[in-house]
């Protein structure tokens, strides 16, 4: 049986419903066919429906808080002890990197950053879990995605710092990510916008896959927080994604708060998974802090993705948030302290991870000390380097727009450098590529911006 759930009952994949095209009520039938309600029985009695504590969706789980196998007599797990290494790097490079760049923020040497703290499990799990070509729509916690697929560190402080290697050219706030090398769609900062996109970008891929059946079928995954959850965007998204049968996998990080509101002040009912099961989609929950249930879940959902021509899939991933939503946040002023240790204290993805490995013999303190150490190292080297970079050229507020300058933006970028040589002392422009001089229209260095 299928780990999914589709209107509340466990399917397998052979007996998955299909939509019918033509429905009628045939005379004297005990029950309705008609769209939006097929196949449901008529009942004498008035009763209406809720799901109650009694009957939650369970959560999918492979290790315990101890790291140890749950269900010993299940399946050897897919995963070589060369990836497990790779899994567990990848989360530790991460949550070193989150620290010092917290820390960066508070000293002023960057302006904005969120860390991923409890949930480094979700992005680089999931992401093991999908093919290199699959696209991906990220909200702002994937710092571990980044990682998996290949984005190197100096390619992270190059958008952080804004630098002239950033391919995002500066323009966004840091933290907004985006590689399409890597098929990362850039990270925009208005909250659940991803999650139509994704669906469209999903509907995209099944007309790829369709139009090319030897070729690579390719999924799209798209991720948001339980907050994301309360927009307009996510039921538009999905039901998008059930109608049109498309090829994805809607990945939420449900970690407790969207930024200061606890999930049990945002919403009633079994969690974000239980709105799946309302639109048609196979859906999962499972335990965020289990990096393995995560990445078998993932690559169940995947299959399932690809399946009967394309269909969407909804996996709910259960952590928590130890860290402030932002540097912008104080949770403290929301939550006690005392919870919040109390979580990194007895549960976390890499602390679980690193018992399982530990267990297998795979793994141990002088390793862990090493790994830290190197993974400290690399971060600092490219930060150190990326600070000295200078920032992207100003003309960059100009172009882009069109494919070429509009006479008003010309007229406009010489009002500008107008304003910076009236005022010198208010504006630091030599930190810019080609300072001043590249607000003249006839900069010679135009055309490699």
């Amino acid at each position: 049986m299928s780990l999914f759930r589709n209107r509340g009952v466990s399917i397998c994949k052979e007996h998955t419903q299909k939509p019918r095209s033509k429905l009628s009520q045939r005379q004297g039938s005990d029950r309705i066919q008609f769209p939006g309600a097929i196949n449901s029985k008529f009942t004498t009695k008035l009763a209406f429906s809720r799901a109650g504590e009694d009957d939650a969706m369970p959560t999918y789980r492979v290790l315990d808080q101890d790291g140890a196998i749950v269900d010993p007599n299940a399946e050897t797990l897919a995963i070589s002890d060369e990836e497990a290494l790779r899994l567990y790097k990848d989360m530790v490079t991460v949550s070193v990197m989150d620290l010092i760049m917290f820390d960066a923020q508070r000293q002023g040497r960057v302006s904005f950053y969120m860390v991923s703290a409890g949930e480094e499990g979700i992005a680089v799990g999931s992401a093991s879990a999908l093919s290199p070509n699959d696209p991906v729509f990220t909200q702002y916690r994937e710092q571990g995605i980044f990682q998996y697929r290949g984005f190197t560190m100096d390619d992270f402080m190059a958008q952080l710092f804004a630098t002239t290697k950033d391919p995002g050219k500066g323009r966004n706030m840091p933290v907004h990510y985006g590689s399409s090398k890597l098929h990362l769609h850039t990270i925009s900062s208005p909250l659940a916008t991803q999650i139509p996109q994704a669906a469209g970008g999903a509907y995209a891929v099944k007309l790829q896959n369709q139009a090319n059946p030897t070729a690579e079928q390719r999924v799209v995954a798209c991720y948001f927080g339980d907050g994301a959850a309360s927009e307009g965007d996510f039921h538009a998204g999905l039901n998008i994604a059930a109608t049109r049968s498309c090829p994805i996998i809607f990945i939420c990080r449900n970690n407790g708060y969207a930024i200061s509101t606890p999930t049990l002040e945002q919403y009633r009912g079994d969690g974000i998974a239980s709105r799946g099961v309302g639109y048609g989609i196979d859906t999962i929950r499972v335990d965020g802090n289990d990096i393995l249930a995560v990445r078998e879940a993932t690559a169940r959902a995947r299959e399932l993705a690809l399946s009967d021509g394309g269909k969407p899939v909804l996996l709910e991933a259960m952590s928590y948030r130890v860290s402030h939503h932002s540097t912008s946040d104080d949770s403290f002023a929301y939550r006690a302290k005392a919870e919040v240790e109390d979580w990194k204290r007895r549960d976390n993805p890499i602390a679980r991870m690193r018992k399982w490995m530990e267990g297998k013999g795979i793994w141990d303190g002088e390793k862990e000390k090493s790994l830290r150490s190197e993974a400290r190292k690399g971060v600092l080297e490219a930060y150190r380097k990326a600070e000295k970079e200078r920032h992207p050229t100003l003309r960059n507020l100009m172009e882009d727009v069109y494919e070429e300058m509009t006479e008003e933006q010309v007229e406009q970028m010489a009002k500008l450098k107008d304003v910076v040589q009236r005022y010198p002392g208010e504006y630091d422009v030599e930190q810019f590529e080609g300072g001043l001089e590249s607000l003249a229209p006839d900069w010679p260095g135009r055309e490699n911006t």
